[in-house]
């Protein structure tokens, strides 16, 4: 019997260890899982469950239930090393439920013994509130079957009651933990409950209940407690919860209990957001009422430029957000962006490498400590610098010592000094009596009362004592609202279940129209539940904070105090300085390189006017005055365009810069196709003309000037077109040029921007190289022309050597000036003088090249010299008579000739008719003899000398091809006397043999 009473012990107590030999293999024997339950084993298949008999240290088992059973006791148990499981001494169940409707009554109270849920065992006691009479049984048990043994009573109303009536608040008051406020939070709340309870104007016939909790401001924490605030009597009519965390989280379940939300203590942005929690209303205003007071600070001492640093956490990272849309609508931008999780040091360096001024700083107190030891150690502080930051730390948070910076008090001290903060207002700074007919000043004292003389610094919350206060009167206001327009409807609130949409509507309308006096100053709610309020601005000053201003958002005002202080003469600027500073041209160069240009066109005008007034001067008509009178007017004009070269903005206003630029184009464009095209245009006919073979060369001879103009009019026509269609097409205007910042000499906040002003188009490098590879050829072609007629000698343009000298340099000049202008650009002086003297040394060389030769000549010779003295002058070649003398030879030696074909054409019309004379005599006489007599030689007198039938020297004898007659033209017959008698009475005799040369 006794080994079977042991079995049965064993079979009714489940969960016991099953005995193992030994537990030197550390680890567990598997146990038995409970009735009408099992066990899950993680990671175990259904093989290793059956073959497994120990398992590991620190192995975890879960327990499960059958059917609609649920687990009383541990649910999981793990193995510890000495070989057992947990909590063995707790016995896990499986259980039925009872229906969890018995755990509420409305209008009641319900007490569950033991607490937990309703399973087999579960004892229930009923009671109702005050003005209520409970209907059936106080007590139901839950049976093994998961039924109640009783039906559920009900709390019906007494109308013969005439006490007050409780409604309850449901309320989370974090009494520890990150954010402990409700240390005077919760006295505050009950001070006000007492006065209002007191009332008789608010809620006559009902009493306010305050049913608390110690949520830790821990959101874990909270959903336990909102549970059971829930699902225990009474019935809570609003919840009150404090943190931003726990009422994110109460707001977001309330919705679906049809409960109305009142904080306290929740800054939170996101709490903001009126789809997500449409029954949240809140006395403490939202971290974003911050923004329009720092955007207000921003405008008001001009700032455009900002920077922000935040700790990564969603109340800050919201209120960043709307920080952000509202600078950008008030036109301020944020240039920097960072944020920390632990560690803000990098955040810092970045903040220092972008050049950040003004920053707003987003960190609780701690992470604040580590930020401004950063700050220090990158010197982010001084009279450059403005930093933003929360108001609601501890007046002395910067000289708490904190082991987790390595900074000293004094260094602290130093680097937080100057800073501002914006701070909600919390307590009225006026002494009214609002609706609790209570002064702030009052509140206060009486709050130190309840709190036993605690030091407030030392005190959660105690800044948020005021809100949590005027919260308490703002739903006891609204709540006395609601009464007459639930009576109306027939309802009252002690109805107010959480199925009952009309009186949780009537609440929420009422606290939305809430508008009163409280210790806090006025409280009013926007749009999205949160509260509006005065923003006070504090400037650290010496160490302490000093009152600079207050901003009320709702309406605009900014009270100024005047009494804020800077480290510099001012509020700093909001990014270092940069002073746009235009590099002008050096006046002296441009005096110098002007005085040179004018010269030189004073210099183009007397070489213009010599060439015009000797015009009819033998000597320079034979060098093609119209032509050299291009290539003056060309230099002078070039000269002329090196004054808008020097012109910039140090003369000229930017808006009629583009004009200046079209004259230096034009100007150059031009002046350079007149000087150099008429140059160009000479050397290109000597070489058309004066390098053919002989026989080509007495046909081209005659140079006609039109072709000489035409040759510059299409050189010149070119250069129009192509100017046009640029400025047509691609019009120059100016641009800017930046250059690296420099830092000025003097200790200053400020950047020098060097700026330089360019005349330039769309398309400037397209243009420059058809017009820069136009004019290249150019330039090489006149040198190769230049170089091939250096040998010709020539009347007809008697000064093409000038022009070819000429042509050498102005070509080398273009071609070193053109690169070199290119490359120094951007420096503006050395730029001008290679440009502007390129210029000025080409007119130069090409005036004096082309004209003084020939103003030395006239000066020195004149035009009245015999033809000895032009003769005798070395380097020059046949002189103006010379050239005369040898062209009225040429033409005598074409008539000449002419007259000798005549002669010659009479000479061979004899002989034919001689000839035909002689064989009509030779037929007339037959015989031999009369053939003899016939054939004798005629008379001398009648036969003319054979001798008189010669051509004149040098020419053809038309009997005998291909040969010469004597070279003597004295011995030419009588037929030639008249002839050779005009040839003595206008040639000498020394003369003759240049008539056929």
């Amino acid at each position: 019997m006794s080994w079977l009473l042991v079995l049965l012990v064993l079979h009714a107590l489940p969960a016991l260890v099953v005995p193992i030999p030994s537990l030197s293999s550390g680890g567990c024997a598997i146990i038995r899982p409970p009735r009408d339950g099992g066990i899950r084993y993680r990671g175990l298949t259904q093989e290793q469950i059956r073959s497994v008999q120990i398992l590991p240290v620190d192995y975890e088992i879960e327990y499960i239930c059958r059917g609609n059973r649920v687990i009383v006791g541990p649910k999981v148990r793990k193995c510890l090393p000495n070989g057992t499981w947990t909590d063995m001494s707790q016995h896990s169940r499986c259980l039925l439920l009872c229906p969890r409707v018995w755990t509420s009554l409305e209008n009641g109270r319900v007490a569950v013994s033991p607490p937990g849920p309703p399973v087999e065992g579960v004892v229930l006691h009923y009671s109702c509130h005050d003005g209520f009479i409970l209907e059936g049984r106080n007590i139901s048990h839950c049976t093994k079957l998961g039924k109640w043994d009783s039906p559920k009573p009900t709390c019906l109303y007494d109308r013969n009651y005439t006490g007050k009536k409780k409604l309850y608040i449901g309320a989370l008051f974090p009494m520890s933990g990150g954010w402990p406020g409700g240390q005077a939070c919760l006295p505050s709340a009950q001070m006000a409950l007492d006065l209002v309870n007191n009332r008789t104007d608010i809620l006559p016939d009902y009493e306010l209940e305050l049913i608390h909790y110690d949520s830790m401001c821990d959101p874990g924490e909270a959903t336990k407690l909102l549970y059971d605030l829930l699902y225990t009597e009474p019935i809570k009519i609003v919840l009150m919860p404090g943190c931003s965390g726990v009422s994110t989280l109460v707001a977001e379940a309330a919705r679906m209990w049809n409960l109305i939300v009142l904080s306290y203590g929740s800054s939170s942005p996101a709490l903001s957001n009126r789809q997500r929690f449409p029954t949240f209303f809140r006395t403490h205003p939202s971290a974003t009422l911050h923004n329009p007071t720092r955007v207000q600070l921003f405008q008001k001492w001009k700032w455009t430029r900002i920077a922000t640093i935040q700790q990564t956490t969603e109340v800050f990272t919201s209120t960043l957000d709307d920080l952000e849309q509202r600078v950008k609508e008030a036109g301020i931008e944020i240039s920097v962006r960072q944020s920390f999780l632990t560690d803000p040091a990098v955040a810092v360096k970045n903040l220092k490498r972008q050049d950040a001024r003004i920053i707003v700083g987003l960190f609780y107190e701690t992470e604040a400590r580590k930020v401004f030891c950063e700050v220090f150690k990158e010197k982010l502080y001084g009279k450059k610098y403005v930093w933003f930051l929360i108001g609601w730390y501890a007046d002395n948070w910067f000289k708490i010592k904190d082991p987790a910076i390595n900074c000293t008090v004094e260094n602290m001290t130093e680097a937080v000094e100057g800073h501002v903060t914006t701070e909600i207002v919390m307590l009225n700074p006026e002494t009214v009596r609002g609706a609790s007919n209570m002064t702030s000043q009052e509140f206060l004292a009486a709050l130190m009362s309840r709190l036993g003389g605690k030091n407030p610094e030392e005190t959660g919350g105690f800044q948020e004592a005021p809100l949590a206060y005027d919260a308490v009167w703002a739903l006891a206001l609204a709540l006395n609202k609601t009464v007459a327009p639930l009576k109306v409807k027939g309802r009252r609130l002690e109805d107010f279940n959480y199925n009952n949409h009309d009186i949780t509507s009537e609440i929420y309308r009422a606290l939305n129209t809430s508008s009163f006096e409280g210790v806090s100053g006025h409280v009013v709610f926007d749009a999205q539940g949160s509260r509006m309020a005065m923003t006070l601005i504090e400037q650290l000053q010496g160490g302490s904070y000093k009152k600079i201003g207050y901003y009320d958002s709702s309406q605009k005002n900014l009270s100024w105090f005047g009494n804020d202080v800077w480290i510099g003469a001012g509020p700093p600027a909001d990014r270092t300085v940069v002073i746009e500073e235009f590099r002008f041209l050096s006046q002296k160069l441009f005096a110098a390189v002007s005085v040179f240009a004018g010269l030189g066109i004073l210099l183009g005008i007397i070489c213009l006017t010599f060439n015009i007034y000797n015009g009819n001067v033998r000597y320079i008509q034979n060098s093609q005055p119209y032509l050299n009178n291009m290539t003056a007017v060309g230099c002078m004009m070039a000269l002329a365009a090196v004054f808008p070269l020097g012109i910039d903005g140090h003369h000229v206003h930017r808006s009629q810069f583009p004009v200046v630029c079209q004259f230096r184009l034009w100007l150059l464009g031009l002046g350079f196709s007149l000087a150099y095209g008429s140059m160009f245009t000479k050397i290109w006919w000597v070489h058309t003309l004066f390098t053919k073979k002989d026989e080509k060369k007495d046909k081209k001879k005659h140079l006609e000037p039109w072709k000489l103009y035409a040759t510059v009019g299409v050189l010149l026509a070119i250069d129009f077109l192509s100017l046009m269609i640029w400025q047509i097409v691609d019009p120059l205007h100016i641009t800017v040029e930046k250059f690296t910042k420099e830092a000025p000499k003097a200790d200053l906040d400020v950047l020098i921007q060097p700026l330089l002003e360019h005349c330039s188009s769309e398309k400037m490098n397209t243009w420059l190289g058809v017009v820069y590879g136009y004019k290249g050829l150019l330039l090489l072609l006149g040198i190769f022309l230049a170089y091939e007629t250096k040998s010709v000698s020539t009347e007809k343009i008697n000064d093409h050597r000038a022009v070819g000298m000429a042509i050498y340099n102005v070509a080398v000049l273009c071609m070193i000036t053109a690169p070199v202008t290119m490359i120094l650009s951007s420096q503006q002086d050395a730029s001008f003088a290679f440009a502007s003297l390129a210029v000025v040394f080409s007119a130069y060389i090409t005036l004096v090249v082309l004209f003084v030769p020939k103003m030395r000549r006239l000066i020195t010779r004149g035009e009245w010299q015999s033809e000895q003295q032009d003769t005798l002058k070395t380097g020059s070649s046949t002189n103006n008579n010379d050239e005369e003398k040898s062209r009225q030879l040429e033409r005598e030696n074409r008539e000449l000739q002419k007259i000798i074909q005549e002669k010659e054409e009479r000479v061979s019309a004899l002989r034919n008719q001689l000839a035909e004379r002689q064989a009509l005599r030779n037929r007339r006489q037959p015989s031999a003899g009369q053939n003899q007599n016939h054939n004798a030689a005629p008379p001398p007198s009648s036969l003319p000398d054979p001798k008189s039938l010669l051509p004149p020297p040098g020419y053809p004898n038309p009997a005998m091809d291909n040969h010469s007659l004597p070279a003597s033209f004295s011995n030419s017959s009588n037929l030639y006397q008249a002839d050779s008698k005009m040839s003595r009475n206008h040639c000498h005799n020394s003369q003759i043999p240049l008539l056929y040369k």
